[in-house]
């Protein structure tokens, strides 16, 4: 399969490349040749920015037999290069988001829930609030221009080996790091992810049989507690770290941001969204590996790489201060 990723280079990019190669298949990337230069030296590389027709203007004249977009994030964009290549390629992927669904989604949703909509729909700022509608919106432009031809993946978080939100590395690292620790509500607080290779793997699949349709993709395959995620990240690690756990009503009066400062955790009133349904990837052949080897991988890479500040999560001494407050609670409570 000749096979053109819109992207390529970084997290999952570099992950679908990496499948695609290992598949034995031709690759083409196009990007602006900002990120991540050196890699894949010996794969085809276009560059362009997408924003303009001017730019896109490299994608003209040539064929393939699908596209992944991993890139797209504002509608324009998204319809723009669709319609460059709607009679190029048979078959287009579309990277989205489980951040399409509204608010009050239900529990154990599947691809039909309610989507987010935008107040003003011509806005290209993204920003918290405006990129689940933005992606609506771009999943609706590529189906317009491609119809019965798009796969859309709506994502969850995205973890593993190159994660640069470190919001899933920050949990295996904090605990590799010992020493008694701040842990959001409760163990059994359902949590869901998906490792990135997981992912590339299955898209390189669902590309290759030309799969059209809408997806939730997130894992693991069976369902997953933060507290499974602590318990395997001190199995894996080797750690005597404790953890404490604190109440949602504590820390939200301490100002604690869920997912903002204390990342893959919600409050139980919203923590729907890491309840959704991927039966219908799980029956076209979605697997997930096993969570000690995600762990294990994201933390030989943290280990290795040359900045090791965390890019996510409460500080050590914002940690501190906390549990000091929580047992002082607790003190006087008693």
């Amino acid at each position: 399969m000749k096979l053109l990723i819109l992207g390529g280079t970084k997290f999952l990019g570099r992950h679908l490349t990496e499948a695609a190669l290992t598949a034995g298949h031709e690759v083409t990337l196009f990007n602006r040749g900002q990120t991540n230069t050196g890699l894949f030296p010996d794969v085809e590389q276009l560059h362009g920015d997408r924003d303009t027709a001017e730019g896109l203007a490299v994608l003209a004249g040539r064929r393939w037999d699908a596209v992944v977009d991993t890139s797209g994030y504002i509608p324009r964009h998204v319809r723009d290069s669709a319609t460059v290549l709607k009679d190029a390629v048979e078959h287009y992927t579309f990277i989205s988001t489980i951040s399409v669904y509204a608010n009050d989604i239900a529990l154990n949703a599947d691809e039909s829930a309610a989507l987010q909509t935008l107040a003003d729909p011509t806005v290209e700022v993204v920003t918290g609030e405006s990129y689940g509608g933005l992606k609506v919106l771009c999943e609706q432009a590529a189906e317009q221009v491609m119809p019965g031809r798009v796969l859309h993946v709506r994502s969850g978080l995205i973890v593993g080996p190159h994660d640069h939100t470190d919001r899933f590395t920050y949990w295996p690292v904090r605990v590799s790091q010992g020493g008694e620790m701040l842990t959001p509500g409760s163990p059994a607080a359902a949590t869901q992810f998906v490792d990135a290779r997981d992912q590339a793997a299955w898209i390189i699949r669902m590309a290759e049989a030309h799969t059209a349709g809408i997806f939730n993709l997130t894992g693991p395959s069976t369902p997953c507690t933060l507290g499974d995620v602590l318990a395997t990240s001190q199995t894996v690690s080797g750690s005597s770290a404790t953890f404490t756990w604190v109440s949602e009503e504590f820390l939200a009066a301490q100002q604690v941001a869920p997912w903002a400062d204390i990342p893959c955790w919600l409050p139980d009133a919203d923590n729907n969204m890491q309840k959704l349904s991927i039966n219908k990837a799980l029956e076209k052949g979605f697997t997930t590996r096993p969570l000690a080897e995600t762990i294990a991988d994201t933390l030989a890479w943290f280990t290795a790489r040359p900045d090791p500040q965390l890019r996510a999560g409460i500080s050590r001494q914002r940690e501190a201060e906390l549990l000091a407050a929580w047992k002082q609670q607790r003190s006087a409570s008693n």
